[in-house]
């Protein structure tokens, strides 16, 4: 599957950018190097100037690539759900009960990520945690419906999609499932920031995943058919 996954050309909406970063050298250092400087020092500290300081190249030049760091925001974001939505893809594909299939979706949904060197200049750990605690700033902002019309979050929206698609296989009556596969993908962020800052707001048992399980609990016990 690693091997499948390193040949994946995930797509992101070409008007997130000026120019694509996968284009060139310049771009994938771009990508690289804030990945590392906003899991760093937070996305409030982070500029495009202590970005190129970081990456030993100009201000201007990351210009040329984004309009500004809202945008390389939305990039990496997209990038994020558009790699897991493969990975969901080739981690259910051989699977026939879809109950099965919902609990490996699940999984891959709120499991720790682990780098596998699939993509040389993408730290994927690194980019899961500014997932975790930054995602949400790439559409809590006043241009969320404007963008959300030039299709910036659809691959956010296909991912839910797909697995909403399962549950409504399991059960064809069961009423909130995009709702239910987005509050699993949040909370489960959620859970994962709590368990690491604040970890009297959530649960750990050990010899186990306990976000993973208890969404799993959660997800099939809300559709299960009587």
């Amino acid at each position: 599957m690693l091997e499948l996954l390193s040949r994946v050309n995930v797509q992101v909406n070409d008007n997130i950018y000026l120019k694509n970063p996968e284009s060139s050298e310049l771009g994938r250092k771009i990508i690289a190097g804030s990945i590392d400087l906003i899991d760093s020092i937070g996305f409030e500290c982070f500029t495009f100037r202590k970005l190129g300081q970081e990456i030993n190249s100009t201000e201007a030049s990351i210009y040329r690539y984004f309009e500004n760091k809202h945008k390389l925001l939305l990039y990496l974001t997209s990038w994020y759900w558009g790699w897991l939505e493969y990975r969901l893809v080739f981690q259910t594909a051989n699977i026939g009960s879809p109950v099965e299939r919902l609990e490996k979706a699940i999984t891959t949904l709120t499991e720790q990520v682990e780098d596998d060197n699939s993509f040389t200049h993408i730290n994927k750990v690194k980019l899961y945690h500014i997932l975790i605690a930054e995602s949400s700033k790439a559409y809590l902002t006043k241009s969320v419906d404007a963008e959300n019309q030039e299709g910036f979050f659809a691959g956010y929206k296909k991912l839910v999609d797909r697995v909403s698609a399962i549950i409504l296989e399991i059960n064809p009556t069961y009423k909130y499932p995009h709702m239910l596969v987005s509050t699993v993908i949040e909370g489960a962020h959620h859970q994962r920031y709590f368990a690491e800052h604040l970890p009297r707001l959530t649960d750990s048992i050990e010899g186990e995943d306990s976000i993973t399980e208890f969404y799993k609990n959660v997800v099939l016990n809300a559709v299960k058919t009587q």
